[in-house]
C-alpha cells in the first residue's frame, strides 16, 4: 500500500470516529434523549412529506404554467400539426364536410343530364355520360381530398392550426374545469376541435386551383375528434387540484425538505437520504405518465386515432412535464452525490485527497511560475465559507428562475459552481506566519 493510500485509510477512519463521536450523548446526558429523538422523528417526517410532494409539485408546476398558459399551450400543441396520421384524419373529415355540402352525386346527374339533352349530342354519346357520374364524383372527391392534404402539409396549416388552438385554449381550459361548449367540448369521454378555420381555407384553396363549385360551400360548422378517452373525467378532476396547488405547492416542498434537512442530527446523511428520495419520487412519476400513455392509446379508438398518432399526441402533450421531472432528478442526484463525497466514507475521502492533492500541485506549479495571488488570495481563503454558499445559492437562484430548466441546464449549472468552489479553493491560500529565528 502506498503512503498516499495510507494517509487516505487514515483520514477516512479518522473521519468515522469523530462522526461516531459527534453521534455519542455527552457525560450529563440521558440514555435515551427525548428530544433528539423527537428532532429525528421530526426530520424524518418533513423529508418524507417533501419526497412525496415532490412529483406532484412538477406536475402541478405543468397544469398551471402550460395547460393555463395560452401561448405555451399553442406551442406544446403545435407539434400535433405535423404528425402524418392526425393530418390525414383531418384531411378526411374536412373531404367529407365539404362533398356533402357540395352534394356533389346530384350536381354531376344533373349536368350529365343537360348535356344529354343538347340537341347536337349524339346519341350514343347522350346514352353513356350518365355512367361518368361515378367516376366524376370520385375524381372530383379526390381533388378535394389532396387539396385538403396539401394545406395541411403546408406551413400555412401550422398558422391556422395555432390560430384554432390560440382561439380554442379558453374553452379547453373550461373543459379541463368540467364545463363544456364553445370550439371545444366533451361529450362522452370525447374532446372535438372545431373545424372551420381550415375547412376555409381548403375551400379558398379549391376556388383559387379553378374549381368555382367550391364557392357555394356555405359556412361548414364541422368537428374533429381530437381525444376519446375514458380518462378525460379522470383529467379534469386532476387538473382543478394540480391547478389550485401549482402557486403554492413547490415553495412547500422546497421548505419541508430543507427543515428536514435543517433539523436532522446527521444533515449530510439526510440530504443524502432525502435527495435519493425525491429522485425516486421523480421515477415513480415517470412510471406513471408511462402507464396513463399505455391506456390513453389503448382506449382511443382507431377510427379516431392510429396507435402510433395517439402515443404522438401524448407524447407531445406531456413534453415539457417529462422534461420538468428530468431536471429535478438530475438536479437531486447531483445533490446526493455531493452529499456523498463530503462524507466519512472511504471512497469519499480518498477523492477529496485527490483533488486537494490535484489542487495543491496546481498552485505550486502557478507559484514556481511566479504567479501569486497575494491580499486576494488571503481574503479568498479567510472568507471562503461565505463565498461557497453565495455560489451554492446563486446556482440555487439560477435554476429557480429558469424560464424551462431542461437536464443539460442543471448539468450546466452544476458544472459552473463546481468549477467556481474550484477556483476558490485554488486561489484561496492561508496567510504566511513568520517563523521564530534561530
Amino acid at each position: 500500500m502506498s503512503d498516499a493510500e495510507e494517509i487516505d485509510r487514515l483520514r477516512a477512519r479518522v473521519a468515522e470516529l469523530e462522526a461516531e463521536r459527534a453521534a455519542e450523548p455527552g457525560p450529563g446526558a440521558q440514555p435515551a434523549d427525548r428530544r433528539s429523538v423527537w428532532r429525528s422523528t421530526a426530520a424524518g417526517v418533513l423529508i418524507t412529506l417533501a419526497c412525496v410532494l415532490a412529483p406532484l409539485s412538477v406536475a402541478s408546476v405543468w397544469a398551471s404554467t402550460v395547460l393555463s398558459d395560452t401561448d405555451r399551450y399553442v406551442e406544446t400543441v403545435a407539434p400535433i400539426a405535423d404528425d402524418p396520421g392526425v393530418q390525414a384524419a383531418i384531411a378526411d373529415e374536412v373531404t367529407v364536410a365539404i362533398m356533402e355540402n357540395l352534394d356533389i352525386d346530384a350536381l354531376t346527374l344533373e349536368a350529365l343530364g343537360v348535356l344529354a339533352e343538347q340537341d347536337n349530342m349524339p346519341p350514343r354519346v347522350a346514352d353513356a355520360l350518365p355512367a361518368l357520374a361515378v367516376p366524376l364524383s370520385q375524381g372530383i372527391e379526390s381533388f378535394t381530398h389532396s387539396q385538403a392534404e396539401r394545406l395541411l402539409a403546408s406551413p400555412a396549416f401550422e398558422t391556422v392550426w395555432d390560430e384554432v388552438n390560440r382561439v380554442a385554449h379558453t374553452q379547453v381550459v373550461t373543459l379541463l374545469e368540467g364545463n363544456e361548449g364553445g370550439a371545444v367540448s366533451a361529450q362522452d369521454d370525447t374532446i372535438t376541435l372545431n373545424l372551420a378555420p381550415i375547412i376555409e381555407q381548403v375551400k379558398q384553396r379549391l376556388v383559387d386551383q379553378g374549381f368555382e363549385l367550391a364557392a357555394r360551400i356555405p359556412e361548414i360548422d364541422r368537428t374533429f375528434v381530437l381525444v376519446e378517452s375514458e380518462a378525460i373525467t379522470r383529467a379534469q378532476r386532476g387538473y382543478v387540484v394540480l391547478n389550485a396547488l401549482g402557486a403554492w405547492l413547490p415553495f412547500v416542498a422546497v421548505g419541508l425538505f430543507a427543515g428536514g434537512v435543517y433539523a436532522a442530527r446527521n444533515r449530510r446523511r439526510a440530504l443524502l437520504r432525502g435527495s435519493i428520495g425525491v429522485v425516486a419520487g421523480m421515477v415513480v412519476l415517470g412510471a406513471g405518465l408511462a402507464l396513463a400513455r399505455t391506456f390513453y392509446v389503448e382506449t382511443t379508438p382507431a377510427g379516431i386515432l392510429t396507435a402510433e398518432s395517439a402515443a404522438n399526441v401524448f407524447e407531445t402533450l406531456v413534453r415539457f412535464l417529462r422534461s420538468s421531472l428530468r431536471a429535478v432528478a438530475v438536479l437531486f442526484l447531483l445533490l446526493a452525490v455531493a452529499a456523498f463525497v463530503s462524507g466519512p466514507s472511504t471512497g469519499a475521502v480518498r477523492a477529496r485527497g485527490s483533488v486537494q492533492r490535484g489542487l495543491g500541485s496546481l498552485r505550486g506549479s502557478a507559484e514556481a511560475a511566479g504567479w501569486q495571488t497575494g491580499p486576494v488570495g488571503v481574503w479568498i481563503y479567510a472568507h471562503r465559507g461565505a463565498l461557497r454558499i453565495t455560489t451554492f445559492l446563486a446556482g440555487g437562484l439560477a435554476l429557480m428562475f429558469w424560464s424551462e430548466p431542461t437536464v443539460w441546464v442543471v448539468v450546466g449549472v452544476a458544472a459552473v459552481v463546481v468549477l467556481v468552489l474550484l477556483v476558490i479553493e485554488l486561489l484561496g491560500r492561508p496567510p504566511v506566519t513568520a517563523q521564530p529565528a534561530g
